[in-house]
């Protein structure tokens, strides 16, 4: 337990190394506690490769994005009653994938955002599925190294109904931020295209992307996805 402790320390101080180096690019923009606004670009990603994405639609309270085909390195389903430790159990593997234990022995430049896909429980007592994935950077697209314990998901084409919001994650944050997600899609296309990707269920899978390193107090940016496919926009 105490090595695991250390583990993730060491691991949290060299996440700060690297997501504080000073941006140069884009204007850093800042999203407050309680806003329900979106497109505020993630600081991170001025910083570190980020999937590119277009929007193509927005809201005061949410847009939609298509994000190109893109790899995710992805851990096997987590089971647990936690988010937040889910989440740290999946990055653990996945930090360990890009300092080089892969097949390959590669180490592999960080990205953002590091997502958590959720499949809820039906109880509050009940463990929920968690699959935490790392963005594979484009040098490593083609062919990513593969790792005992990690899975490589291809994604096609996809869009993306967003929310986003601030500050640390808290797992009674997390189906709160997908319920107001859903809710704000309601009447719209994009309410019926992410049913049909859900089997009409929305809240029954979803994806909460973190793109800040634990020791960055301002600035955060967390985002709630329901995503869904080209087919499903269909009339």
């Amino acid at each position: 337990m105490a090595s695991e402790q250390l583990k993730f320390s060491l691991s949290l101080l060299l996440l700060t190394s690297v997501f504080f180096t000073p941006a140069l690019s884009r204007p850093v923009l800042s999203l407050h506690s309680g806003d329900k606004k979106v497109g505020v670009f993630p600081p991170t990603c001025n910083r570190i490769e980020c999937p590119k994405f277009n929007v193509i639609h927005a809201e005061s309270e949410f847009e939609i994005r298509k994000y190109n085909s893109t790899m995710w390195s992805s851990t096997s389903p987590i089971e647990d009653i936690s988010f937040v430790d889910a989440t740290r159990k999946g990055f653990l593997q996945l930090f360990d994938y890009i300092q080089g234990k892969n097949d390959n022995k590669e180490k592999i430049e960080m990205t953002a955002p590091v997502i958590t896909q959720v499949s809820p429980s039906d109880g509050p007592f009940c463990a929920s599925s968690f699959v935490v994935s790392f963005y594979v950077p484009a040098k490593n697209q083609p062919n990513p190294p593969p790792a005992k314990g990690l899975h490589t998901q291809k994604w096609s084409s996809k869009y993306a109904a967003v929310r986003q919001f601030t500050g640390f994650v808290a797992d009674s944050d997390v189906g709160q931020e997908a319920a107001a997600l859903y809710a704000s899609l309601s009447g719209s296309r994009w309410a019926v295209a992410v049913d049909r990707a859900t089997s009409g269920d929305a809240t029954a899978v979803y994806t909460l992307a973190q793109y800040n390193s634990p020791f960055e107090f301002n600035n955060r940016v967390n985002e709630i996805w329901m995503m869904f496919d080209e087919e499903d926009l269909r009339p």
